[in-house]
């Protein structure tokens, strides 16, 4: 596991600390030609090396460099495909990742894999997909004749209120699992806080009470699920 994790830190130095900006751009631009692909896969080439700080691992050093090397070609090659640009970032990093895995887990990549899946706490992960969509699906059927009672007078970021939802929701499972409850009212006073300027200058009692069961409702259930996952 430390050499994972040693793998992945040099990763996220080399990736994220080690990486201007411009050599970001450069590398958009120029793509194959661009002198600073190649810094940059040189920098994880001998961040490995120095994390790991044993020489012997020489070879993992440079084929996961060399992996690097292919897997930021076809992120660079490809992203005229996607017309959202995070898509092709996490699918860059999901392969870099994936390279790291199968070196630090070489001859054992099956064992660490069928540990991994023995790990798993199919029940958070159950509680934690259920209050994402799912859990806004059901919300919007449930306020769905009242929305349609309301009059918005003010734009906002698509789908951002759902987002919101789940969020603070997922929030809500973490707070009952680590038995921090205050937390849950800190959660409601900070959305209040945010919410009280859009209904002061709405005005509306609707948008109100349609805000405030939207709320309750959304808290209820992050409630109602940490407590059945709980005491189980």
């Amino acid at each position: 596991m430390i050499v994972f994790i040693k793998l992945l830190l040099a990763h996220l130095i080399g990736d994220f600390l080690l990486q201007p900006t411009r050599w970001v751009i450069h590398k958009e631009a120029h793509k194959i030609s661009s002198k600073f692909l190649y810094f940059h896969v040189v920098i994880h080439f001998a961040l490995i090396l120095l994390l790991l700080w044993d020489l012997s691992y020489w070879i993992i050093a440079l084929i996961i460099a060399g992996a690097h090397l292919v897997i930021d070609l076809g992120k660079l090659y490809s992203e005229s495909w996607f017309k959202n640009k995070a898509v092709p970032f996490f699918i860059d990093q999901f392969f870099h990742v994936i390279v790291l895995y199968l070196c630090a887990y070489f001859g054992n990549v099956f064992g660490q894999t069928t540990y991994l899946l023995e790990k798993i706490d199919w029940g958070l992960v159950t509680a934690i997909f259920f209050l994402t969509t799912p859990s806004a699906i059901i919300m919007s059927k449930l306020l769905e004749g009242m929305s349609k009672q309301i009059q918005f007078d003010h734009k906002s970021l698509p789908n951002a209120g759902k987002y919101i939802g789940m969020i603070e929701r997922l929030f809500v499972l973490i707070f009952i699992i680590t038995g921090r409850w205050e937390g849950i009212g800190l959660l409601i006073t900070a959305k209040s806080v945010f919410r009280f300027n859009d209904l002061k200058e709405s005005n509306s009692r609707k948008l109100t009470e349609y805000i405030l069961i939207g709320t309750l409702l959304s808290f209820g259930m992050a409630i109602i699920v940490g407590l059945i996952y709980t005491t189980n």
